[in-house]
């Protein structure tokens, strides 16, 4: 049993899309979109983004809650949002998420690299997503096919209650024999990521480049002129260190250089 007593990070808990599998969080957005589209409620592809990282119902009720999709709903059903609505909207998800995931389970450059690393200097990898298990299941095999494995994956329907709640992460903690949390980091490109890990007590680090933020795929990265790169990741960075996150780096790539920094802070005693 590792107790991280040595100062070493003994497990990275991954999410899944925008930071190691889907450039750009594209898979949820079209699925978001579809599902109001089909209601006769319409939504913009800011709106599906704003909450990106929640447990999926959480996700639909939220955009629903939102001042402008509330009163278009209203103006189109005569009522508030509620709760039936909800459920019949979820079900509708659910079913449209599973097959537009297919599509959006490309792994993002430099994932693969640095999970050997991570296996070649003994660390756990584990995994956490706003996902349910049956999309998961869509996911899991194509990244798989890909060359992408983790040791354990916890599903925000496996426990209590998804993100920003932490059980998802003591979950792979408990699955990887792994503890205490400062001997592991979480690494995520949403506010409810940063929310799991510093909620779990984790080391929290956040993605830019390629997360929902940003929101393009690895080619529409490279076709943004550097100014206007420059300016988002800078927005996203600040927006993520603000909600939490100890470290921001651009990719997945960046990690392993980060988690020699981190593990020369722990060997002088510092904490999450």
């Amino acid at each position: 049993m590792m107790t991280g007593a040595e100062g070493r990070i003994r497990a990275v808990v991954f999410d899944w899309a925008g930071t190691i599998v889907d450039h750009g969080c594209f898979g949820p957005v079209v699925a978001f979109q579809e599902v109001f589209t089909r209601a006769g409620v319409p939504i913009a592809v800011d709106e599906a983004r704003a909450p990106m990282g929640l447990p999926k119902k959480d996700h639909l009720r939220t955009i629903a809650a939102m001042p402008e999709v509330m009163a278009r709903w209203e103006a189109r059903y005569g009522k508030a949002f509620g709760e039936r609505d909800l459920e019949d909207l979820y079900a509708a998800f659910t079913g449209m998420q599973i097959s537009v995931l297919k599509d959006h389970c490309g792994v993002i450059a430099g994932a693969i690299a640095v999970m050997d690393w991570l296996r070649r200097h003994d660390v756990k990898i584990g995994s956490t997503t706003g996902y349910v298990r049956a999309m998961m299941n869509e996911v899991v095999p194509r990244a798989g096919a890909q060359g992408l494995h983790v040791d354990s994956m916890v599903c925000a329907d496996d426990v209590a209650a998804g993100r920003p709640h932490p059980w998802m992460a003591f979950r792979v903690m408990e699955q990887l024999g792994v503890y205490p949390p400062h001997a592991c980091l979480k690494i995520g490109d949403t506010l409810p990521d940063v929310a799991e890990g510093r909620n779990a007590g984790m080391w929290m680090v956040g993605v830019v480049e390629t997360g929902s933020d940003m929101g393009v795929t690895e080619d529409g990265l490279q076709a943004l002129g550097v100014a206007e790169r420059q300016t988002r990741s800078t927005d996203i960075a600040r927006r993520l260190t603000d909600a939490g996150a100890h470290y921001v780096i651009p990719t997945v790539r960046e990690l392993p250089a980060l988690i020699d920094v981190i593990e020369e802070r722990m060997l002088r005693g510092d904490r999450p």
